[in-house]
């Protein structure tokens, strides 16, 4: 992790439409700055040697500053925990039971993930603005 980064690493899957989408809005938060953003499906995206691209593209992955990398449910409360506007639901996270929920939703979602994006780029391809020419 480079050392100008004082935040977390977040890995996220720039392939996916939903997951650009979700990084797209945090990026536009306040505290974002201190956030640094790799899209994993980009080949000369360099990893440490414990998150492998495969890895990294199949599951949501963040590196806190002091190194450690955590997954899932885990890695978006951490997201959450930087973000003022968030802080309230890495709050709800934080009570008792609720990060067991939130990983299982998470697993639930991670086979569907290709149906919702290939969804979801069909959506935005009609969504495109009409030409008057």
């Amino acid at each position: 992790m480079s050392s100008k980064t004082s935040g977390l690493t977040v890995y996220f899957d720039g392939s996916c439409p939903l997951c650009r989408a979700e990084i797209d809005h945090y990026r536009k938060q306040i505290g974002a700055e201190k956030l640094h953003f790799l899209d994993v499906s980009q080949a000369d995206q360099l990893l440490q040697p414990d998150l492998e691209r495969h890895t990294a593209m199949s599951r949501f992955h963040v590196r806190r500053s002091d190194g450690q990398l955590i997954s899932g449910a885990a890695a978006f409360v951490s997201i959450w925990r930087h973000l003022p506007r968030w802080r309230w639901a890495a709050r709800i996270a934080e009570l008792p039971g609720i990060m067991t929920l939130l990983e299982h939703g998470y697993r639930l979602f991670l086979p569907v993930r290709p149906a919702l994006a290939w969804a979801f780029r069909k959506l935005q391809a009609q969504r495109k603005p009409m030409s008057f020419e």
